[in-house]
């Protein structure tokens, strides 16, 4: 059941409302029978590269459809903006807390101040922020996982495909979260194939350089391994992955996609062939999770982590190349296992 609170606060929205949320960005929304109610249910704010990353923010995307289709009510999705501030991101999440919304989620770390800001202000409403677990309040739910399980499996993947003994790992920005992805990915490797080397780089220092949203960027760096003989590259870059895809593609060499099943993205179907897998998070299923645990009225609060043994860390395996290689499967099988018994621990650094 949801919250005598919500229905008061949803009564509140007004075109002047409607009006400073569009000024902090762009939104859509989507409308049902439960909006005569003056009930409105989840909205997210995008992170940078917004909708149509076909990684991050689509996954998150999904979880909202979901909610949407299973509970029949509003939703919103808003895109960032250039050069934005933490008061920016912490304006729009308020407004949407103003207009009704509830649970409301920040997808990305870069949420972090807007969260905890706006939830003080609002301690009635359940605020979501995905990759980040500093904020703790009893109204935020910290939405993370162990990335670096899901890179090990995908480092296990790169070391049994690679021919020439030399893989790519691309990260979109040099920070501690791209660091578990390049930490579990480099010990996968090493633990499968002691000869491979991995070669690393990050994109850009900071994400308003444009690191998680050059698919440029992304093409360059990986032309550039590809070069030194790399034959199978890995990003965990936003939309800067897609220009890696591309340059693998290109070159006729591996690509492993990240956070969603790259395989399977409508834009990267022309490339698709090249995508040997993707090391998955199911930001999907943790949205969707925040959004039914509000609808319950047992709203979640503080850490909230997916992993290899929650299933919410995988590896896709849609790329038929991939999921009928015998001697491959085993080996992540095998290795999956051993990361959840606890017998390999994953480096997060």
């Amino acid at each position: 059941m949801r919250r005598i609170s919500r229905i008061t606060v949803a009564g509140a929205a007004t075109a002047s409302l409607a009006l400073a949320l569009a000024a902090c960005g762009g939104t859509s929304t989507s409308s049902s029978s439960s909006e005569s109610k003056g009930d409105k249910g989840l909205a997210i704010a995008y992170d940078v590269g917004g909708k149509g990353d076909q990684s991050f923010n689509d996954a998150a995307y999904a979880g909202l459809e979901q909610a949407k289709k299973e509970y029949k009510y509003e939703t919103a999705d808003i895109e960032p903006t250039d050069g934005e501030t933490d008061a920016d991101k912490q304006q729009r999440l308020e407004s949407l807390a103003k207009q009704g919304y509830n649970p409301i989620v920040g997808v990305g770390y870069a949420y972090a101040a807007a969260v905890k800001g706006a939830a003080e202000k609002f301690p009635d409403v359940t605020f979501g922020i995905v990759d980040d677990s500093t904020i703790e309040a009893e109204n935020v739910a910290d939405l993370v996982f162990s990335e670096e399980q899901g890179s090990y499996l995908a480092g296990v993947a790169a070391a049994k495909s690679t021919k020439s003994n030399v893989v790519g790992f691309i990260g979109g920005v040099d920070n501690p979260l791209i660091h578990k992805f390049q930490a579990g990915f480099e010990q996968g490797v090493k633990d499968t194939n002691p000869k491979a080397k991995v070669l690393s780089q990050y994109l850009t220092q900071t994400a308003e350089e444009g690191g998680f949203s050059s698919p440029d960027k992304g093409k360059t760096a990986a032309e550039g391994q590809i070069e030194n003989k790399a034959d199978v590259v890995y990003a965990a870059a936003g939309l800067s992955g897609q220009g890696v895809i591309e340059a693998a593609a290109a070159n006729k060499v591996w690509a492993i996609g990240v956070d969603s099943d790259q395989y399977q993205q409508e834009a990267l179907a022309k490339y698709k062939d090249s995508i040997l897998t993707s090391a998955m998070k199911d930001v999907a299923k943790a949205v969707y999770n925040l959004a039914k645990s509000v609808e319950d009225g047992k709203p979640e609060t503080g850490i909230v982590r997916g992993d290899l043994k929650t299933g919410e860390v995988s590896l896709s395996d849609s790329n038929p190349k991939f999921a009928d290689d015998t001697e491959l499967q085993e080996a992540i099988s095998t290795a999956k296992d051993k990361i959840i018994s606890g017998d390999i621990k994953v480096k997060s650094s």
